[in-house]
């Protein structure tokens, strides 16, 4: 998922994005979305099921 995208997201979710980076913004909707700010952090396991970010953060 590309910045831009990722800036559409939060905007809907009315999330800041000024001077966020990328893994800044994820965890940022991943907080909005009700989950765990933990994107990158997992090692082999994720219980974030409905997290917008699982497959990506744990592939």
């Amino acid at each position: 998922m590309t910045v831009k995208e990722l800036r559409a997201i939060a905007k809907d979710l009315g999330i800041k994005t000024n001077n966020l980076r990328k893994a800044e913004l994820i965890r940022a909707i991943q907080l909005a979305e009700g989950n765990f700010d933990c994107f990158g952090r997992a090692e082999d396991y994720c219980d974030q099921l409905n997290c917008l970010f699982r497959k990506d953060c744990l592939g």
